[in-house]
């Protein structure tokens, strides 16, 4: 049930675009134990003007490969599970693309998951894999 939307420049290859969402759900899936079809990603490209970015943020370094992975899910991951997932992230982008660590910013942003949700039909459903 996390919902992600990966923001990119546009000119990144279709295989590259693939892999970056590929790397965040199978980081998902190791770290946060969401099931392998809870696959609900939106991959915005955007034209150079419309992605904003400092050069340098806390003693980190950004360039214009920079991508912006935000995540919305259900509450109730541990610090560990989070520092996980984004290290996973991170890593499994740099391993199958050109973007670096340094380029992968990440928001995570929860809410509760059972009331927040409708995955279709127009009704709340209740996952149970998520945690009570």
């Amino acid at each position: 049930m996390p919902f992600v939307r990966i923001s990119l420049p546009k000119r990144f290859s279709q295989t590259t675009k693939e892999n970056i969402s590929t790397s965040v759900h199978h980081s998902l899936i190791q770290e946060f134990n969401i099931p392998d079809n809870d696959y609900f990603h939106i991959i915005e490209e955007l034209e150079p003007q419309q992605i904003k970015f400092p050069e340098k943020y806390l003693e980190i370094n950004h360039t214009s490969d920079i991508v912006y992975i935000q995540i919305i899910a259900g509450e109730g991951r541990t610090l560990e599970q989070k520092r996980n997932l984004y290290r996973e992230i991170a890593t499994r982008i740099a391993n199958s693309t050109n973007v670096t660590p340094n380029n992968i910013i990440i928001v995570l942003v929860e809410n509760d998951g059972g009331q927040n949700w409708s995955f279709g039909n127009g009704a709340i459903q209740e996952p149970k894999h998520l945690k009570k």
